[in-house]
């Protein structure tokens, strides 16, 4: 019987199971897809945390412990690939003699180096010239000296005479910060920067010379362990914290306290977890509401035709079937739609994979994709039941055979109308919205010094219950309007279907729940696809805003310190790709006893060269602040604690000390305060000033430069940055926005959103028009019994097709209005909410109107195609309709 039954229905009802299937498919290559990519990302999180770390972990000798007993102990133990011992050693400075003048440096740091050092940390140490084995100085200090490979460097140590060494070559530090942390220390005690002056040296000489100053004062030379780890990690990067965190412990406590390890690869995992967790974030926001979608679609087309499946059981049960072999017929589909759409989604997802990511597991280990794509399935199979075999148990359980045979029936309203659920839940939204973006809210909550990090799920229910309350609030408008507007809708429908005008408005007005429910699911898959296109897109923008912020331009070029140009130096930079180079100072200034770092700009060309948003600034936008520094030249632009801190208001006189570039004393300077910065290209993320360069000039009697942005149009960074780099050697460095957005931007960044975007839009597309047309298709397909009599009664061809069309327009026109609202809203509240994944947070989303555009237009034609299809249908002799009916 079952076969039968099956084969019955793949005869006769094959475009409605293909449609349950299609939906059953979407959901299942929705989830799969995105379920491997974010184990895929997770995985690219911890492999890019462990490659950035040049050093794992630096065991710093504790006194009175043996350093070559913690340096056997920590080659021994699990995991460590490499141990090397480094000397690190205060000087009180340097000294040099160039071209008949001597230059001194303050205190500085010299370091003791084994001859495998660099083979070892290959990423710790970057070679810009001379040899590389010898004395070798750090490029900041080469540049505060004015020597190069070949000169001769006198160091002062304390407690011994001065030595003189002779510099084999110039380096830089790139990972100087945790090369010279204060090992052990809490974030907040650490050094504010790394050392100006640097002197690498063989270990050898390193103990030549430190040996008298160990003598007097052995506390004065310190002794660390670098450590480079080869231990499997989890592909997780919170089951990698937990992991490295633990074996850091481990060594500490096998040295017996002989040792603090400072956790460098322990701090990137720590931030990659959070990353990770953002990037589940995107999993639940990009993924669920598809899935959902998807699972509505699918329960959309199975009660398309809920009417006629009442009628058939109703049949079966007249012919002798028991309540019991029913279900079965109804669960046999279920089963057919749910393995056939599974099946298919499996395949959709491995071929959207291999298109995007160039694997059909989308990066993720194969045993990964294969549970991902279990799950799928399972939930598939979920869906095809609740679709099918839910309403069909419902129908048996609650109704009767005559009922069940029933064409027309009066319906109450649903109880969610008569309670007004829709109402509560958008009121709950608001209230859970202005609850979750408030000044203390934090979606991802990563205590200091806690092993496990938690995200804040509950600020997605103001999203979630304004999606659920948007489409109940549309649901009720859209039966208030098809039951109370058939004067309108026979007036906009006359011109299509003429004398007809009225049938078609009460036949719409009839079917207004099937159709209101045609218009909500258009209108929330549109709305899907706009949140989540305009997400993308202000994702994009500010990851590129985020670069250029920090990296001040596409190329910037920043002076070493102690090297003073001027604006002029500018020219020589302008070299072939370059529109435009900007100078930008860089002072310090007292304000109190707070040390603040101060930028001077010329505000009517500053931003041609990098952007500032509205975003950075506060009392004014940054064109009107920027009027303001050229107006007044003495304004000045602060920082928000500051302002907080001296209960500054605009206009108030608020005195900086500079250094006078004459005397080298500081000297009190009047500025007036004129607006708030928080944050400025090339600017730090704690406090400044932002001013005008030629205020500064005149009152310092310095015109110098600390940095020079240099705008190439977006285009070709990376070639007029190397062009610089050979022009200006080791006087100054220059770095560009590629190598800023790899370097500040957060793991969750190096993450192949491009080919995740063209996945879940690509889906977006596939939902809207799935919304549309097949919904519409398999409506009117369901309605061929009423075209037929309406033929038999005297209905023409051209108005029969003005009634499809109608109902088209009315679906299309409804759908749309609801859509744009909808995705409008969602679209504000979601990058309200998901602020965090955002650095800076945006000024205003980024609308992506040709994709919008294209999401559309697919929607239109579905719908356009199924209701031409639908009207040449209608124009089928109606005896034939009938006979088959």
């Amino acid at each position: 019987m079952i076969i039968t039954w099956i084969g019955g229905l793949l005869r006769r009802r094959t475009g409605r199971l293909i449609a349950t299937a299609f939906g059953i498919a979407l959901a299942v290559a929705l989830v799969a897809s995105l379920g491997s990519f974010l184990t895929a990302s997770k995985s690219t999180m911890t492999h890019r945390a462990v490659s950035s770390v040049a050093v794992a972990w630096q065991a710093e000798v504790q006194p009175g412990a043996d350093p070559g007993a913690v340096l056997k102990t920590a080659r021994g133990a699990d995991g460590v690939q490499s141990a090397q011992s480094v000397g690190f050693a205060r000087s009180t400075g340097f000294q040099a003699t160039s071209a008949g003048s001597t230059q001194t440096t303050g205190p500085g740091v010299v370091l003791g180096l084994s001859d495998t050092y660099r083979a070892t940390f290959p990423r710790e140490i970057r070679q810009l010239t001379g040899a590389t084995s010898g004395a070798l100085i750090a490029q900041q200090s080469a540049a505060n000296l004015h020597v190069a490979p070949g000169d001769t460097v006198t160091v002062n140590l304390p407690g011994a005479k001065p030595s003189k060494v002779k510099v084999a070559g110039v380096v830089d530090l790139p990972q100087a910060d945790s090369l010279f942390q204060k090992v052990g220390a809490p974030p907040q005690s650490q050094p504010a920067a790394p050392p100006d002056n640097v002197l690498l040296l063989p270990s050898r000489t390193f103990n030549t010379l430190t040996a008298p100053v160990r003598a007097v004062d052995p506390a004065a030379v310190t002794t660390q362990i670098h450590i480079a780890r080869n231990a499997p990690l989890p592909a997780d990067p919170a089951a990698a914290y937990t992991s490295v965190t633990a074996a850091a412990r481990n060594l500490e406590a096998r040295t017996s306290g002989g040792a603090v390890v400072g956790d460098n690869l322990g701090a990137a995992l720590d931030a990659a977890r959070q990353d990770s967790l953002y990037a589940q974030i995107l999993f639940l926001f990009l993924g669920v509401p598809g899935a959902v979608l998807a699972a509505l679609l699918t329960a959309a087309v199975a009660g398309a035709g809920a009417d006629r499946r009442r009628r058939e059981q109703a049949l079966l049960r007249t012919r002798g079937l028991r309540p019991r072999q029913v279900a079965t017929t109804a669960g046999a589909e279920a089963g057919v739609v749910g393995t056939a759409g599974g099946l298919l989604g499996v395949g959709i997802a491995a071929l959207a994979g291999r298109a995007a990511f160039g694997t059909a597991s989308f990066g993720a280990s194969t045993a990964s994709a294969a549970g991902w794509f279990a799950l799928a399935l399972i939930l598939g199979l979920a869906v095809a039941a609740a679709a099918v075999l839910v309403p069909a148990l419902c129908d048996l359980r609650t109704g009767t055979v005559a009922a069940a045979r029933k064409v027309i029936g009066r319906a109450r309203s649903p109880w969610r109308m008569r309670f007004g659920v829709d109402f509560i839940l958008l009121a709950a939204s608001v209230l859970v919205f202005r609850a979750s973006s408030g000044n203390q809210y934090a979606l991802v909550l990563a205590p200091e010094g806690v092993a496990s990090i938690s995200v804040s799920y509950w600020a997605f229910l103001g999203p979630t219950l304004l999606w659920l309350g948007a489409a109940l609030l549309l649901w009720r408008i859209a039966t208030l309007i098809l039951a109370h507007g058939r004067r309108p809708l026979a007036r906009l429908s006359r011109p299509l279907t003429g004398a007809l005008a009225g049938t078609t408005a009460a036949s719409m007005s009839r079917r207004r729940r099937p159709l209101a429910r045609a218009i909500v699911l258009l209108a929330l898959a549109l709305s899907f696809g706009a949140s989540t296109a305009t997400f993308n897109a202000t994702y994009k923008q500010q990851a590129a805003v985020d670069a250029q912020l920090t990296n001040g331009s596409d190329v910037t070029v920043t002076q070493s310190p102690g090297v003073s140009v001027g604006p002029g130096a500018g020219s020589a930079l302008k070299v072939a790709g370059v529109r435009h180079v900007e100078p930008v100072q860089h002072r310090f200034a007292y304000v109190g006893a707070d040390l603040q770092d101060l930028y001077g700009v010329q505000p009517s060309t500053i931003t041609s060269a990098t952007s500032l948003q509205d975003a950075y600034f506060a009392g004014g936008t940054a064109k009107s602040l920027m009027n303001k520094l050229a107006a007044r030249p003495d304004s000045v632009l602060v920082s928000e604690e500051t302002v907080k801190d001296f209960q500054l208001q605009p206009g108030d006189t608020l005195n900086l000390r500079l250094q006078d570039s004459r005397t080298k004393a500081l000297r009190t300077v009047p500025f007036h305060y004129a607006g708030i910065v928080k944050e400025f290209p090339t600017a730090p993320k704690d406090s400044f000033f932002v001013a005008n360069a030629g205020y500064i000039a005149k009152t310092t009697a310095s015109n110098a430069v600390g940095a020079f942005l240099i705008d190439t149009g977006g285009t070709h960074q990376k070639s007029v940055a190397a062009h610089l780099r050979r022009q200006v050697g080791t006087s100054a460095t220059v770095t560009d926005v590629t190598q800023a957005r790899s370097a500040v931007g957060s793991s969750l960044t190096s993450v192949d959103l491009a080919g995740l975007t063209r996945i879940e839009l690509g889906f977006a597309v596939l939902l809207a028009a799935a919304s549309g047309g097949i919904v519409l298709a398999l409506g009117l397909a369901e309605r061929r019994r009423t075209f037929a009599i309406a033929t038999v009664l005297g209905a023409t061809r051209r108005q029969l097709r003005g009634l499809v069309l109608s109902e088209a327009a009315v679906m299309t026109a409804g759908g749309l209005a609801g859509g744009a609202l909808i995705g409008w809203s969602l679209s504000q509240m979601l990058v309200k909410v998901l602020t965090g994944v955002f650095d800076p947070p945006p000024s205003a989303i980024a609308v992506p109107w040709t994709y919008l555009a294209l999401t559309l237009g697919a929607a239109v034609a579905a719908i356009a195609a199924a209701a031409v299809n639908a009207a040449r249908g209608s124009s089928r002799p109606a005896v034939e309709e009938l006979r088959e009916l």
